[in-house]
């Protein structure tokens, strides 16, 4: 069993790759014939402004949304964790984000801020709601910031509970008996014995969010102009409908490079946040 699960890993992931790389050394537009370039791809990628800006949008959005999906996916945990009425049907409640497709959600997200938020902003006598955050380019991202947090926050709460459920009730228990009040017991007992939970979904979340695409073809189409491209919608147009196979494949190469290393840059420093708490 085990050569014929290797044969097929190489077969549908580790050959794509390869070739992937190789057409990035070529001038391939996705048709007809091609010549070897080299590393001429590569070179073009740094001086493309249209890279440069779906990178600074990519990253900026990645963080902005990393950190308030956890934030809130952590409330809503703690919450849940308590002892409350109907607590399991609200964490199934809380899940169903996370099994909703994200496209069909996406176009439910663009009629409200394109029409139900600027019809109560009119009517409130809201300015800033008055007219949809999709057509502003400075606005547009928060949008799909919104978006990106409701749908992820719900894989993030079943983890966080997970953590929290491992924590035992003596350690509160004496943290209480000590005189210590909500905010210390979370600080000095609950949140060093989720480190580790916390560090999953950092990383993951970082990761998932660094290729957002399903959010930005269902609301923006990576517009106002161009201001919310993000790396793998410019991937995407620029290789299937753009001509720009091998240059975007070339894109697509290096993108991996900064998600790995990404990756393993978080991974180290919050696990070596995890010791130190």
């Amino acid at each position: 069993m085990v050569l014929p699960a290797l044969a097929l890993f190489l077969l549908f992931h580790t050959v794509p790759v390869l070739q992937g790389v190789y057409y990035s050394l070529t001038d391939y537009a996705g048709y007809g014939r091609y010549h070897f370039i080299g590393l001429d791809n590569y070179l073009h990628l740094f001086q493309d402004d249209r890279v440069w800006d779906s990178y600074l949008f990519t990253f900026r959005f990645a963080a902005v949304a990393t950190v308030a999906t956890n934030l809130l996916a952590l409330a809503v945990a703690l919450g849940l964790n308590g002892r409350i009425r109907f607590r399991t049907t609200l964490r199934g409640v809380f899940f169903v984000p996370n099994v909703l497709a994200i496209l069909v959600v996406g176009y439910v997200f663009n009629y409200f801020f394109s029409n139900s938020l600027p019809y109560i902003g009119q009517k409130l006598g809201i300015g800033a709601l008055s007219t949809s955050i999709l057509a502003d380019p400075d606005l547009a991202w928060v949008g799909v910031v919104v978006l990106a947090v409701w749908q992820a926050a719900a894989f993030n709460v079943i983890i966080y509970l997970a953590g929290l459920q491992t924590v035992p009730e003596d350690l509160y228990e004496a943290a209480t008996l000590d005189g210590a009040g909500a905010w210390q017991r979370f600080r000095s007992v609950t949140l060093p014995l989720i480190g580790p939970f916390v560090t999953i979904n950092m990383v993951l979340s970082m990761r998932n969010f660094l290729q957002v695409f399903d959010h930005i073809a269902a609301l923006t189409q990576g517009g106002p102009g161009t201001s919310t491209t993000s790396v793998a919608y410019l991937i995407y147009t620029g290789g299937l409908a753009g001509g720009e196979y091998a240059y975007q494949t070339a894109d697509a190469v290096v993108f991996f490079l900064c998600i790995v290393a990404v990756s393993v840059f978080q991974l180290r420093i919050l696990q070596r946040r995890e010791g130190s708490i």
